[in-house]
């Protein structure tokens, strides 16, 4: 059977993400991002060019846990596809294009976090971790941000 693959995307979010909510109820994840740009020098060096900047859009079940995870300046790299649209405003036609993703996660080269391996349901007398919106992490202590934070402070635990 051949490998079912799609478009992935890794960048930066680079605003503040909005989640709003369909007029059928479900939820839509929106926020723009950052993708940076190489180019190979033929001594094998690279050159950092001008990074370009993109719609980001999840819907569904995803799109509410995306907004309580992601923040303004997260690595993330996500799975998807692209999906071309257009619109009219004041009686012009304009069209434009964003990344819609089906997973999205934080990029592991350029992020710290700890994983919660306890079975969905199972983590009795826990209260699930509140998140710092503003800041990406499960506990509004800095102290628990750093490399030597331990999986239940984070986990506020």
């Amino acid at each position: 059977m051949a490998m079912h693959t799609q478009k992935s995307i890794s960048g930066f979010i680079a605003s503040d993400p909005k989640l709003t909510y369909h007029q059928d109820g479900n939820p839509r994840f929106y926020a723009r991002f950052k993708k940076e740009h190489y180019r190979e020098e033929p001594d094998g060096s690279f050159t950092k060019l001008d990074p370009t900047f993109h719609n980001l859009v999840i819907r569904r079940k995803t799109a509410e846990r995306a907004y309580e995870m992601f923040a303004d300046g997260d690595a993330f790299v996500a799975e998807g596809y692209v999906r071309q649209y257009s619109y009219q405003r004041d009686g012009q036609q304009f069209e434009g294009e964003e990344f819609v993703a089906k997973k999205i996660g934080h990029d592991t080269a350029r992020s710290r976090y700890t994983v919660d391996r306890t079975p969905h349901g199972q983590a009795v007398g826990h209260d699930a971790p509140t998140v710092n919106h503003r800041r990406g992490f499960a506990s509004a202590d800095p102290s628990t941000h750093g490399a030597a934070a331990t999986a239940a402070s984070v986990l506020g635990q």
